[in-house]
């Protein structure tokens, strides 16, 4: 596959010339495939340096703190939003990035950054609930399954303060983008009687608390249960009937980037549809990519888990920049960890 990439791509000859440059990319955790990146800096003669955040608070409280030397970063939809508000992220030239146009239409110009002047999608999915069905029964059909008592000590919740007030929020009938400070009081008291019930909150490794019977139920990110579905089968997914997130994470260059060309190609190698296809069928997220599908197996082209039908999106939400709003936020997480 790498051979037919390396031959009809751009930059393929010019290993050669290219500078001696090193790439930093500021990602989520397992947001990459090793060979894709190896094969970028063969082609290219860049290498690539990987760190990894947890969520859209901490990247942005890294970069806040004055974090040097990051070239990529890959923030979600309302952060971008942020990000863009704060003068942090470089205007993209799109005339470098042909893949582009392999990009879903329905996934561009979304609210974020309207004409994708500093973001470009990369992948994308939902956020529900992981469980085991050998130890929860009946499957869960609803938030409320993550205040069931009888599995106190087996429950794990991201470790993101929007995402967790969404989930309460929604297991209200709420929008996850509330802003009335009654409604997030609410969300507070119902999450903070959940916590006795509640194992840890991790973004990074419920996966594998989910494959060793640590956790039996786990509030988490679409492809990152699937993964711990293949290690266990009795692992499953599903979004709850009062709906949940819809989120895309996107491919940024930061302002302060020493190496914007660097870092413009290395985003259009990412959206290559085949490159695409591979890190899809890792990470087991669904491409921005359209022509990826083809190229994925058929198991992950034909999952609904990754590649949601039209009824299930219906029930999904953005989650947005809730402006001013945000310090309420802040001060109920941390009111709930503290406490």
């Amino acid at each position: 596959m790498f051979a037919w990439l390396a031959a009809c791509s751009p930059g393929a000859n010019e290993q050669g010339k290219a500078r001696p440059v090193t790439l930093h990319l500021f990602t989520w955790s397992d947001y990459t495939e090793e060979s894709v990146v190896k094969e970028f800096e063969r082609r290219f003669g860049v290498k690539v340096v990987t760190d990894t955040f947890g969520s859209n608070e901490e990247l942005l409280a890294k970069l806040q703190g004055g974090a040097a030397g990051y070239d990529v970063v890959v923030p979600s939809d309302y952060m971008v939003s942020i990000l863009i508000k704060q003068g942090l992220l470089a205007e993209l030239d799109h005339a470098k990035i042909p893949n582009l146009a392999h990009v879903y239409k329905h996934l561009k110009g979304l609210y974020y950054d309207p004409q994708n002047t500093y973001s470009l999608p990369y992948l994308w999915g939902t956020t529900g609930i992981g469980y085991n069905a050998d130890l929860v029964k009946p499957p869960p059909e609803s938030w409320q399954a993550l205040w069931d008592a009888r599995y106190k000590g087996k429950i794990s919740l991201l470790n993101d303060e929007r995402e967790v007030f969404g989930m309460a929020l929604r297991a209200a009938g709420e929008s996850l983008n509330a802003t009335q400070p009654a409604k997030l009081e609410a969300a507070k008291a119902r999450l903070m009687a959940q916590k006795a019930l509640v194992k840890t909150y991790t973004s990074e490794n419920y996966d594998q608390l989910l494959v060793s019977g640590e956790v039996a139920l786990a509030h988490g990110w679409s492809g990152t249960v699937l993964r711990a579905a293949d290690e266990r089968p009795s692992i499953k997914y599903v979004i709850p009937k009062e709906g949940g997130t819809i989120w895309q994470d996107n491919l940024c260059v930061l302002k302060s980037s020493a190496h914007k060309d660097e870092a413009m190609a290395f985003i259009n190698f990412l959206l290559e549809p085949q490159v695409a296809a591979l890190i899809t069928s890792k990470v087991k997220y669904a491409s921005a990519s359209e022509e990826a599908r083809l190229f994925v197996p058929k198991e992950i082209a034909q999952n609904p888990a990754i590649y949601p039908p039209a009824s299930v999106v219906a029930r999904l939400e953005w989650i947005k920049d809730v402006g001013e709003a945000i310090k309420l936020y802040d001060r109920a997480w941390t009111e709930l960890k503290v406490k």
